[in-house]
């Protein structure tokens, strides 16, 4: 535990340091997992998500583009890929089934014909 906060300090100082007029990133420790929010240089979020006590990735993480925009969502199990992720492009919604940290299956949802919602 004493690792990962100073890994998180260290990582707060150097994003600080190269952050001027951006919003800097955020990792809260939420019982024996990180919530993370990372940011964009133009203070836009980029990534949400968690790290579990061994710092890697655990639960869903959610990406977006510089305008705000919902780019991915991911799960991941301990550092792996697991589940299904969704890519969202202009031209619809991939995706992307991971077995054993491995792809094994893509579908494609083209949204020309079809309307998508999504939050």
């Amino acid at each position: 535990m004493k690792d990962i906060i100073t890994i998180l300090a260290i990582v707060l100082i150097a994003s600080a340091s190269f952050a001027q007029n951006s919003k800097n990133n955020t990792y809260f420790l939420k019982g024996d997992i990180i919530e993370a929010t990372i940011y964009h240089d133009n203070g836009m979020i980029a990534q949400t998500g968690y790290y579990n006590p061994e710092n890697k990735l655990t639960g869903e993480w959610t990406s977006y583009d510089r305008n705000g925009n919902k780019t991915a969502v991911a799960n991941y199990n301990n550092g792996e890929k697991v589940g299904t992720w969704y890519f969202f492009t202009n031209e619809g919604i991939k995706e992307v089934s991971y077995m054993d940290a491995r792809i094994s299956k893509v579908v494609t949802w083209k949204s020309d014909n079809t309307q998508i919602v999504s939050n």
